[in-house]
């Protein structure tokens, strides 16, 4: 479909979230956790209170549902609870709904459920497992702009899909430029690939997704970063962000690799494990990860608590 014909389709809706501007969309987003109460449900009240801390840290939005979020572990009735959760601060700040999915009619039901719910966007990364073509993986994406009223954020993450966004594919040529797409969460060390996609379309926008590379995500044209680590760290990150937007890229490096000091530490015994062990730690109880994902044990506790202690500025172990 051409560009006109989605650009114009989506502004004579009149939805706010299409024109939602640059400026409005940019800044740090916590890639979500899902939380749980003791017995292993979905907890609105503590994943509610993680998402307060965050925006008293500076957070300009959130990216819900997502791989933080443990979404392909949740049943397609937890996903969109989770959504209900989060949709009580719709209007209140920016809202990013992880639709993801392998079939395209679960990813249009999630969308569909979310904009009712009063999130701006959609994202989902491209259908994997059955090898689709770069045409049926278009074909989704249109379809769930379709569904949402919107368009739909890319989360690249070829890491785990093991699905490239070539720039020399024509049918993704055509996708980036086709009005039907927001722009890319790039969840790659690639991110010259990043730069050649925004190169094909001026009007698309980038989040970093890695939060590893976030100066570098910043340097190559990111209006903002995504990451899941900002659950229980976000103000050091919003530091690194903010400075390196005031040309103080050596005290934003700095903080960068330090963060990344971090970042391997959880990445060695389990990321998602131990941003909810961290946020434990900090006041926020949030349940264990679900299985097959396995809890720290106290020498993994302890090596991570020492490495954060060490590396994390001064106050940023914010207390409930």
């Amino acid at each position: 479909m051409a560009h006109d014909t989605w650009y114009m389709k989506f502004k004579m809706r009149g939805k706010k979230n299409f024109m939602k501007t640059r400026e409005q969309l940019g800044g740090i987003y916590s890639a979500s956790i899902t939380a749980y109460d003791e017995e292993g449900r979905i907890s609105a009240a503590a994943l509610q209170r993680v998402m307060e801390r965050n925006l008293t840290e500076g957070a300009a939005g959130f990216f819900v549902g997502g791989s933080s979020g443990e979404c392909f572990l949740l049943t397609e009735a937890e996903r969109i609870e989770v959504f209900e959760a989060a949709s009580s601060f719709s209007g209140k700040t920016n809202l990013i709904a992880h639709v993801g999915a392998i079939s395209t009619e679960e990813a249009v039901r999630y969308a569909k459920a979310a904009m009712k719910l009063g999130f701006d966007f959609t994202a989902a990364p491209a259908p994997f497992y059955y090898g689709f073509s770069s045409k049926e993986i278009c074909r989704y994406y249109y379809d769930i702009a379709e569904a949402s009223g919107a368009p739909v954020l890319i989360y690249n993450f070829p890491g785990n899909t093991h699905k490239e966004f070539g720039t020399s594919d024509l049918a993704y040529v055509e996708l980036f430029r086709s009005g039907a797409i927001l722009g890319v969460k790039q969840t790659n060390y690639n991110l010259y690939q990043m730069e050649r996609i925004l190169n094909l379309n001026p009007d698309l926008i980038a989040f970093n997704g890695y939060d590893e590379t976030m100066v570098a995500g910043q340097a190559l044209g990111c209006v903002g970063s995504i990451g899941s680590t900002f659950n229980m760290m976000l103000p050091h990150y919003k530091r690194i962000f903010d400075l390196f937007n005031k040309g103080e890229r050596v005290q934003a490096l700095e903080l960068q690799h330090r963060a990344n000091n971090c970042m391997e530490a959880m990445c060695a015994v389990g990321l998602i494990p131990a941003i909810k062990y961290e946020l434990a730690r900090q006041g926020y109880p949030v349940g264990r990860a679900r299985r097959p994902f396995m809890p720290l044990t106290q020498e993994q506790k302890d090596y991570v608590d020492g490495v954060l202690d060490k590396n994390l500025v001064a106050g940023e172990h914010f207390k409930g």
